[in-house]
């Protein structure tokens, strides 16, 4: 069997490389190109230990498990054992990902295609003895390196998202909904006048408040607004607060006063009325996981009793 070592060498490297810079972008760790770099040649190096000594101590479990704590040391450093050890899993579950990905893909086109397609994706053995494709090999693992990174950052961005989201319910002249709400620490509208704070509701958890008929009159005057339009349930309950949006342009908002609003926070229930509902005609997210935008200064004024 021929072994192109220099075809070898250059994938690993470039592989290597690919997978210590994922581990430390996900790692969240500070360390230069150059020890990355280090840290690539320590890993290809083991390569040619595989070629030329298959019965070394490196080529067993437990030497290969070694080995890879030297990588992750001199890529990252030493700062502490647990700064080891999470280094250390993070390298491997990138390395399990991409790698079962690239052998998942392998599969998929090797029996979709069959052996027509062999010389036009440059299938060779390994060595082992397997048939790997380089062309597979070369576009697959870039696509599930950027899978891979895409996939945990929507994950990070989610696991923020739903710690701040709480049960939220809103009563507004004796009828009582629930709702999920986002603490929006971005949020920072209050009405100038009784200086509520100010939470904004979407159109699809509002609309359980009103008849068809009174919603739609609530929608005209707010479109055009019209305050005559208002429907008479809730004229007293309706006020206008000034606000300037992001790119500066001022407005008026319409708000609503409940009742009551109750946050299952945490271990506790907050519960306050002096707070006002802003009315967002449009739903406030794509996947409606939440409809309610909180106003972080209900969390650290309202009244706070255990759940």
């Amino acid at each position: 069997m021929i072994l192109y070592l220099d075809i070898i060498i250059i994938l690993n490297l470039l592989f290597n490389l690919m997978i210590l810079s994922l581990t430390k972008y996900l790692a969240r760790v500070h360390t230069t190109i150059y020890r990355l770099l280090f840290g690539t040649m320590i890993a290809t190096s083991l390569v040619p230990i595989v070629i030329y000594f298959p019965d070394s101590y490196f080529n067993s479990m437990l030497g290969k498990g070694i080995y890879s704590i030297f990588i992750v040391i001199a890529a990252f450093g030493i700062k502490s054992i647990f700064h080891i050890i999470k280094n250390m899993c993070i390298f491997y579950f990138i390395s399990f990902s991409v790698g079962g990905g690239l052998f998942g893909l392998h599969f998929l086109v090797q029996d979709t295609l069959g052996n027509k397609t062999n010389k036009f994706l440059l299938y060779v053995n390994n060595l082992y003895g397997d048939q790997m494709s380089l062309i597979i090999i070369l576009i697959g693992f870039p696509i599930i390196w950027f899978f891979t990174k895409t996939r945990m950052d929507r994950h990070v961005k989610d696991k923020i998202k739903y710690d701040q989201m709480y049960n939220c319910i809103f009563t507004i002249n004796g009828v009582s909904h629930q709702t999920v709400g986002y603490i929006d620490s971005g949020n920072h509208l209050v009405d100038p006048l009784s200086n509520r704070p100010v939470v904004i509701c979407d159109e699809i958890f509002l609309k359980n408040f009103f008849t068809d008929k009174d919603w739609d009159l609530l929608c005209s005057s707010i479109i055009n607004h019209d305050m005559e339009q208002i429907p008479t349930s809730i004229q007293k309950q309706i006020s206008i607060v000034p606000y300037q949006g992001v790119g500066g342009n001022s407005d008026l908002l319409f708000t609503i006063r409940p009742d009551k609003l109750t946050i299952d926070y945490e271990n506790e229930v907050i519960e306050t009325n002096d707070v006002l509902i802003g009315i967002q005609l449009a739903n406030l997210t794509a996947d409606n996981s939440y409809h309610c935008l909180l106003h972080p200064q209900i969390i650290h004024l309202s009244t706070v009793r255990s759940a």
